[in-house]
């Protein structure tokens, strides 16, 4: 995601429900509790992209070839069954939930036959999440519903579906603890509603697994952040990483966020920059300026956040075909004093007292962002010991042609890049001492 370093409405009710799943269409009764007039986000008014050439809708395509229809239309149906504002919290969190797990067992074998489509695959995640959201969304209860609890349980369901209400790492000594991150899809406009996102692919291949190491096991715990400035804002990384750093029983040892960066080699980044250079996010909104700090949170003020990570026996360790760099670049502002005007000034030895940051290593965009809010909120929380870091993935690319969803080629890649950052996050904690 280092994007730098490249340097609605629907016609009746019932089809409202059409575009989330073939079982939920069929349920008309469950069509009367929908409105076709509610706002919807960029993100969720592209359920309705097709390629180019026209088609069905790609989204909630991808979302039938793995099986995800079922856990959309659960959801659609009980809305409409739903009493007061409390029952609709339990279940959109219980939804959330049950999403995120069911696409970590699918992705990790322990869901055969679910689908057509290669267990690899994030994409369905994101976009069964999608139509989830655009339901909650257009929801007409049959109580009063504040907007605020509205959101509330949006939020609920966001973050249940992105593993934030996991809770995979042990407690007490003897096992390490590591926490990832990975990220939705993004670029998505035009053919770009095909991408796949390598980072959080491969985040459900590492969710719950035991790693064996020299040392002992290790257990990882992951979670997908939403490629939205919008989130960040309200401290959806703070609260993943800050809130298991507090949990001093089963703290990790060591947190990685990772992003898709550049092609052809795997980057471990040196530093993160707290700047965030405007590029849009997936609402096609953009953010510029100094990195906001998250509300409830101790936070440090500096412009620039070292990794701790073992690079060096991450790269040492044989773990696939592509390169593995240690990236040293970083951007400060010419003028200090002005930061956001004049030049960026590109080194790669280290920050002076006083630079302010342009770029880190992996750019000003979300992936950036993700690194230098874990690891200053893992500073900020005295938690000096656990390790942090942030890696970029290859560029995974589009499947071949204009339009096919899928492909063997597309899909072999995804599979190496997953299997390689797996092997890489095996690498970094054999290097813990």
């Amino acid at each position: 995601m280092a994007i730098t370093k490249k340097v609605h409405v629907l016609a009746p009710a019932v089809l409202a429900l059409t575009l989330l799943s073939p079982t939920v269409a069929q349920a008309a009764p469950a069509a009367q509790c929908f409105t076709t007039n509610a706002k919807l986000t960029v993100e969720e008014q592209r359920l309705t992209a097709t390629m180019p050439a026209g088609g069905p809708a790609v989204g909630p395509t991808l979302v039938t070839q793995a099986g995800f229809d079922p856990l959309v239309g659960d959801l659609t149906t009980k809305l409409c069954a739903t009493k007061s504002t409390s029952a609709a919290r339990q279940l959109v969190t219980a939804a959330g939930d049950n999403l995120w797990q069911t696409a970590v067992d699918r992705a990790q074998g322990r869901r055969p036959g679910m689908g057509t489509l290669d267990t690899h695959d994030d994409r369905p995640l994101y976009w069964a999440r999608l139509q989830m959201s655009k339901a909650l969304r257009q929801w007409q209860p049959r109580f009063a519903l504040s907007a605020a609890d509205r959101t509330a349980l949006l939020t609920a369901l966001d973050h249940g579906s992105r593993g934030l209400n996991s809770d995979k790492l042990p407690t007490g000594g003897g096992v390490k603890k590591i926490m990832v991150s990975g990220f939705d899809p993004f670029e998505l406009d035009g053919t770009g509603v095909r991408i796949s996102n390598p980072a959080g692919a491969s985040a459900l291949q590492l969710d719950g697994l035991t790693i064996s190491t020299p040392t002992g096991p290790a257990v990882v715990q992951a979670v997908t952040f939403p490629v939205v400035w919008g989130y960040f804002d309200q401290g959806i990384v703070e609260a993943a990483y800050g809130t298991a750093i507090k949990d001093t029983a089963r703290r990790p040892d060591m947190i990685m966020t990772i992003s898709q960066g550049r092609p052809d080699q795997f980057d471990i980044e040196r530093w993160a920059g707290g700047w965030r250079g405007g590029f849009p996010d997936n609402n096609n909104v953009g953010a510029t300026g100094p990195v906001p700090a998250a509300a409830g949170w101790p936070q440090p003020t500096d412009s620039f956040i070292e990794t701790t990570l073992p690079y060096q026996q991450m790269q040492a360790t044989p773990t696939g075909s592509y390169k593995v760099n240690f990236d040293l670049l970083f951007c400060v502002w010419s003028d200090s004093s002005h930061p956001g005007t004049g030049q960026q000034v590109c080194r790669t030895d280290q920050p002076k007292p006083g630079e302010v940051a342009a770029q880190g290593g992996g750019g000003d965009y979300l992936s950036n962002e993700s690194m230098y809010r874990s690891n200053r909120v893992r500073i900020g929380l005295g938690a000096t010991a656990v390790r942090g870091g942030h890696l970029h993935t290859p560029v995974l690319g589009e499947p071949a042609g204009s339009t096919a969803l899928t492909d063997a080629a597309f899909e072999a890649r995804r599979t190496a890049i997953a299997d390689q950052t797996v092997a890489l996050v095996t690498a970094a904690v054999s290097g813990l001492s």
